[in-house]
C-alpha cells in the first residue's frame, strides 16, 4: 500500500477525453431491472467460479437448484470443458468442479449465491493452477497456530483499450503526489466502481475491511482480512471475482499488473499481513522476529512463488525504488516502507502484533503466498524445495 508525501509540481492542463469503455456497459440497465425482478418460484441460480489456467484469470457458470443451498455441502460438484481454458486437451477435456466456499450473489441477490471452486482433473488430481489444494493440507498442519492474514490488493482502472482510466489520451497526468487517499474529480478516476465493489463485498460475506485510492492515478486498492489459514484464499479470489464483474457493469477493465505502467510510477502489491497466535500475544515480538529471521533465510524461494511467473512479473516492481525493496536482496525494519519485511511502528511499541511481508506481487495467487509463508515461519523448511505433507 502506496503512503504519499511525496513532492510534486502542479498537474499540466489536460484536453477532455472520450472514454474508453466497453459497450455492453452501454446498454439499458434500466431495461435489466424489469427481468431481474421477476421471482423464481422457490428455485435458485448458483455462479460456479474458478481459476482457470492462466493462474490469474477467473471463469464463471450459472446453473439452477431446486432449493437454496444452506451449506456447501448442498451445493453439487459440476464440471466444464477445461480445453477452453488453458486446461486439458481436446480429446480428454472435462475437469470437475469442487465447491469448497459459498457466498451470496451481490449481482443476482437473495436467494442466489456465488460459488468458489477447486478444479480436479479427469482422475481427479488437483488441476496445475489449483494451489489451494496443496494449501488447505498445509494450513490443516498449522491449524494450532492460528495464522492470521490480511491481505491489501492493489489493482489499476483499464479503459477498455488498455490506456489507465481518466489518463490523457495523449500524455500522463500530473506527477504522483496528489493521488494517494485523493478527494475531488482532478484527483481519482473511477471512485464508483470502488464503492460498489466494497458494497458487493459486503454483501456478499466477503471479508473485505477497507479500499484506499492509490500513489499513481487510475490504481486502487482494497484490503481483505483478517482470515485464518484457507479462508484468506478463498475470499480473496472471490473479492478478485467480484471487482471483475463490477469493472464489466461499468465497462471497464481492472488489471493486477503488478507494473502497469514503466517509468516514474508505482507498481501493484499485494502486501501480506501476517500472524500467529504467540505474535499476538504480550511479548510476541521475538516470535515476529524469529519468522522474520528464518524468511531472510529463504528469500529466492519466496520470489520465485510470489507471482505466476517464477519472479518475473515482480523484478519490474521490485526495484527498490517507489517504495519497493530490491528483488534481489532481502531486508527489514519498523515502519520501513522501503523493506521486504515491514513491522509497524506500533507493533514495536506494543511488542507484539504482526508483520508485513511487502513482496507478494498484485497479481499472486493468494493460496501460493500463504502456504509459502507458513512452510517457511512454522513448519521450519528451508532452501528452495518444499516438503510433500502426506494428505492430513
Amino acid at each position: 500500500m502506496g503512503w504519499g508525501g511525496m513532492a510534486h509540481s502542479p498537474a499540466r492542463p489536460r484536453r477532455a477525453v472520450a472514454m474508453s469503455v466497453s459497450h455492453s456497459s452501454r446498454l439499458n440497465k434500466l431495461v435489466r431491472e424489469q427481468y431481474m425482478r421477476l421471482p423464481q418460484d422457490g428455485l435458485v441460480q448458483v455462479t460456479y467460479v474458478w481459476i482457470d489456467g492462466s493462474g490469474e484469470g477467473v471463469r464463471c457458470k450459472s446453473r439452477t437448484l431446486d432449493k437454496e443451498p444452506k451449506s456447501i455441502e448442498d451445493v453439487p460438484e459440476w464440471n466444464f470443458d477445461g480445453s477452453s481454458t488453458a486446461q486439458a486437451e481436446g480429446s480428454n477435456s472435462d475437469m470437475f468442479l469442487v465447491p469448497v466456499r459459498m457466498f451470496r450473489d451481490p449481482f443476482c441477490l437473495d436467494p442466489n449465491k456465488l460459488v468458489l471452486c477447486e478444479v480436479l482433473k479427469y482422475n481427479r488430481k488437483p488441476a496445475e493452477t489449483n494451489l489451494r489444494h496443496t494449501c488447505k493440507k498445509v494450513m490443516d498442519l498449522v491449524k494450532d497456530s492460528h495464522p492470521w492474514f490480511g491481505m491489501e490488493q492493489e489493482y489499476t482502472l483499464l479503459g477498455i483499450n488498455g490506456h489507465p482510466y481518466g489518463w490523457p489520451d495523449n500524455g500522463f497526468p500530473g506527477p504522483q503526489g496528489p493521488y494517494y487517499c485523493g478527494v475531488g474529480a482532478d484527483k481519482v478516476y473511477g471512485r464508483d466502481i470502488v464503492e460498489s465493489h466494497y458494497k458487493a463485498c459486503l454483501y456478499a460475506g466477503v471479508k473485505i475491511c477497507g479500499t484506499n485510492a492509490e500513489v499513481m492515478p487510475s490504481q486502487w486498492e482494497f484490503q481483505v482480512g483478517p482470515c485464518e489459514g484457507i479462508e484468506m484464499g478463498d475470499h480473496l479470489w472471490m473479492a478478485r471475482f467480484i471487482l471483475h464483474r463490477v469493472c464489466e457493469d461499468f465497462g471497464v477493465v481492472a488489471t493486477l499488473d503488478p507494473k502497469p505502467m514503466t517509468g516514474n510510477w508505482n507498481g501493484a502489491g499485494c502486501h501480506t499481513n501476517y500472524s500467529t497466535e504467540e505474535m499476538r500475544r504480550e511479548g510476541g515480538l521475538k516470535h515476529i522476529e524469529a519468522a522474520i529471521e528464518k524468511l531472510s533465510k529463504r528469500h529466492d524461494y519466496h520470489i520465485c512463488v510470489y507471482d505466476p511467473r517464477g519472479g518475473r512479473d515482480n523484478s519490474r516492481r521490485l526495484t527498490g525504488h517507489h517504495e519497493t525493496s530490491n528483488i534481489f536482496e532481502f531486508s527489514a525494519g519498523v515502519a520501513n516502507r522501503g523493506a521486504s519485511i515491514r513491522i509497524p511502528r506500533q507493533v514495536g511499541q506494543d511488542g507484539y502484533g504482526y508483520f508485513e511481508d511487502r513482496r507478494p506481487a498484485a497479481n499472486c495467487d493468494p493460496y501460493a503466498v500463504t502456504e509459502a509463508i507458513m512452510r517457511t515461519t512454522v513448519l521450519n523448511e528451508t532452501g528452495v524445495e518444499t516438503k510433500d505433507y502426506a494428505d492430513h
